[in-house]
């Protein structure tokens, strides 16, 4: 590679490795190199020793200073509807009312494909401009609102329409014969940026679930759906499987998927708050993934709907991989700042230890990449990986010496202002090539 090509990015850089530690340069220097259709990670190092190295390559037309700007690799939320944009701050009393009174009409506009394209066109790129740059999604049922999102989203990110066969809305409901078609249409026409998507157990036949995961399988696409949300979400679950053939003796709502065919090393599960040990067992011995939506969950009176406290310890405990999501529009806002601030807030409420911001960020950014199988390529500024990245001025924020503390004073100063977080980025990278 032409050394006359590398690109060099100057400011200050925190860059995740794990739950307990990454990497912290005060003053830094990213360098990347070009590629087929982008750019690549030379290194990070710091911007000293950089200088030195790179001193006599650096130009002005090569070189960005950032000046007193964080950079970080973008945001990866696992678990979000892009079709709930509009019902994100409506009121939410409990997680089935809010539903049906305001998210199934919301999804319901989507079976006009005009409108479909006109909301993914805006929600991408307002997602694009909170840094977020990877995840999962669930659009609405409709088949070509999958496809209008997928031609909008930027980034890596995979994307399923919500299959509902049963309890649902007439005009929301499919035969199970409709669901298997349009997923098998969507694989053939995504492949793996389709994510199987069965609503929640509630609102999915068995048979669907079971043959449409065989169809994921076979065509190594992602599996997603929701788990244990709230105390009554089971109940109900129960309460109507049990009285299904098949199904009569099961034990818990973690089993009904996988006797559906539901869990695996692609699957992720969204919420899974209220998880028995032998359910906790069986997720981590598929290698299911839990995807933890804290703003979501979070006490009504903050804009969740209260569903409760994730215990990440006893997840991690129990060996089972997790990332962090922000359930739009359960959540009410889209920036995984926010998403970060409600995860520790949370956790340090009840007092519980571990609840860091270096551990917040490395769940929002390295972790989803790799539960995505993304970690060799994304989710993080280490060498050889995708040049991707996002950049938040500090304005008179004075740095500390390590980076726990400067996320804590970033993040913390709009804890009561959480639409503040919007404005936090100022510039995307993806690839090398900026985005805004």
């Amino acid at each position: 590679m032409a050394v006359q090509n590398l690109s060099f990015y100057i400011g200050t850089f925190v860059n995740p490795k794990d739950d307990e530690s990454c990497d912290y340069h005060r003053a830094g220097l990213l360098v990347t190199q070009p590629t087929i259709g982008g750019a690549k990670i030379l290194e990070l190092l710091p911007l000293e020793r950089g200088v030195k190295k790179y001193g006599a390559r650096m130009t002005r037309q090569n070189t960005t200073d950032f000046g007193h700007s964080l950079i970080l690799p973008g945001f990866f939320d696992m678990h979000f509807h892009w079709v709930q944009d509009d019902v994100r701050v409506m009121p939410k009393d409990s997680l089935l009312e809010w539903l049906e009174k305001y998210t199934f009409p919301a999804e319901m506009k989507f079976a006009k494909r005009s409108y479909a394209a006109a909301k993914a066109r805006v929600f991408f790129k307002n997602l694009l401009a909170h840094g977020t740059i990877g995840g999962a999604c669930y659009s609405s049922v409709h088949e070509h609102a999958v496809d209008e999102a997928l031609k909008h989203a930027r980034g890596d990110f995979v994307i399923g329409n919500v299959l509902m066969n049963m309890n649902s809305p007439v005009s929301l409901t499919q035969t199970e014969a409709e669901s298997l078609a349009v997923t098998k249409r969507l694989i053939a026409r995504h492949g793996v940026r389709h994510c199987f998507t069965p609503r929640f157990a509630i609102t999915t036949t068995p048979a669907v679930m079971k043959k449409g995961s065989a169809l994921a399988d076979r065509a190594r696409c992602y599996k997603q759906t929701h788990l244990s949300e709230t105390p009554q979400e089971i109940a109900f679950v129960l309460s109507i499987y049990r009285k299904l053939p098949g199904f009569e003796k099961v034990r818990s709502y973690t089993e009904i998927y996988a006797k559906s065919g539901m869990l695996g090393k692609r699957s992720l599960m969204g919420h899974g708050i209220h998880l028995s040990p032998k359910e906790l067992a069986l997720l981590s011995e598929t290698k299911t993934s839990v995807i933890h939506c804290p703003t979501s969950n979070a006490p009504i009176k903050e804009q969740g709907l209260g569903s409760g406290l994730f215990d990440f310890r006893k997840v991690e405990r129990a060996g089972v991989r997790w990332a962090l999501g922000s359930d739009i529009g359960g959540g009410p806002f889209l920036s995984m700042f926010d998403v970060m601030r409600s995860f520790v807030d949370q956790n340090r409420r009840k007092r519980v230890p571990g609840a860091t911001y270096v551990k917040a960020l490395y769940r929002a950014t390295l972790a989803g990449a790799e539960i995505l199988g993304l970690g060799r390529r994304a989710g993080s500024l280490g060498r050889g990986k995708d040049a991707s990245f996002i950049v938040i001025p500090l304005g008179d924020l004075k740095l500390p010496d390590g980076p726990e503390v400067l996320l804590k004073r970033l993040i913390e100063a709009h804890r009561k202002e959480r639409a503040n977080y919007s404005g936090f980025v100022s510039a995307v990278y993806l690839n090398g090539k900026r985005q805004r």
